[in-house]
């Protein structure tokens, strides 16, 4: 029996990511005779960066004291102190921020400096949680970053004293996410100001994604297991039905059963998984 595969339309490369790829390889064949160095992987994708590291554009985890030539901000953002690092090792910076990241960053420094205490949704340890965090506590130490009402929980004296609350959210997080604690902070706060800051992109992705899941028998998630936005797409899915999240078409053989069991097989992709990986998923699967 023929399989019916089913592509999401929000599969694949965001405009935030598109922007911080197609920019970063411009960059190089513009300046091909000056170092191009990304601090951090510019996304969370290998093949990426390995065709990246191929044009010569080189990834840095940590900043030298004396840089020569382009250093890229990549599009999860940085804090103002590394910012102010880069330029003073020498380099000539290039600011790719995701333009959503860039607005919950701002919205935090509004927050902080409106005498707000400070909540950011997300997952600390992620990059673009630390950059939100660093900015916001630039003009107040009333910062706290928490994925879960326990982790807030901690906090609840400090909350309850300071009565105006201000909340952002990580732009991939999920509004499952969200949702409860913005119930826990309005039964122990007297003003309370919700940014709901989860970007456009992540959101529809996630609610298409859902549809589909709906009517299939499977879901593939194609996308790194670093990338947070692919991991809470997988999440989401897990609970409507049978979902696998792999990296690339080579290891779809360790679903071979599941694969064949399944006639309605849908398939979707985080924001930072090249067309050409979601292609060979496609490929392979026919």
């Amino acid at each position: 029996m023929p399989k019916d595969i089913k592509l999401a339309k929000f599969a694949g490369f965001c405009y935030g990511v598109k922007r911080a790829v197609e920019t970063a390889k411009k960059l190089k064949a513009e300046n091909p005779d000056k170092n191009v160095f990304v601090l951090g992987e510019l996304i969370h994708n290998t093949d990426v960066i390995e065709e990246l590291e191929a044009l010569g554009i080189k990834t840095i985890n940590e900043i030298p004291q004396h840089g020569e030539g382009i250093c890229v901000v990549r599009s999860h953002g940085e804090s103002p102190e590394i910012i102010d690092k880069i330029k003073a090792a020498g380099f000539e910076l290039v600011d790719l921020t995701c333009p959503d990241v860039k607005k919950v960053q701002q919205k935090a420094i509004e927050l902080a400096k409106d005498g707000y205490f400070v909540v950011i949704v997300g997952k600390s340890e992620h990059p673009e949680v630390i950059g939100i965090n660093a900015n916001a506590r630039l003009w107040s130490d009333k910062v706290v970053v928490a994925s879960s009402v326990e982790q807030l929980k901690v906090y609840e004296k400090e909350i309850k004293a300071h009565k105006k609350v201000g909340v952002v959210v990580q732009t991939t997080q999920m509004l499952k996410t969200l949702n409860p604690i913005v119930e826990y902070l309005t039964s122990i706060s007297k003003e309370l100001h919700v940014a709901n800051t989860i970007c456009q992109s992540t959101a529809m992705r996630q609610s298409e994604a859902k549809e589909l899941a709906k009517e299939s028998d499977l879901m593939i998630v194609v996308g790194s297991k670093k990338s947070a936005n692919t991991t809470h797409l997988a999440e989401i899915l897990k609970n409507i039905t049978n979902t696998i999240h792999i990296e690339n078409d080579s290891e779809l053989d360790n679903y071979k059963d599941v694969i064949e069991s399944s006639n309605n097989i849908s398939i979707t992709a985080g924001a930072s998984t090249p067309q050409n990986v979601i292609e060979k998923v496609i490929e392979k699967i026919k």
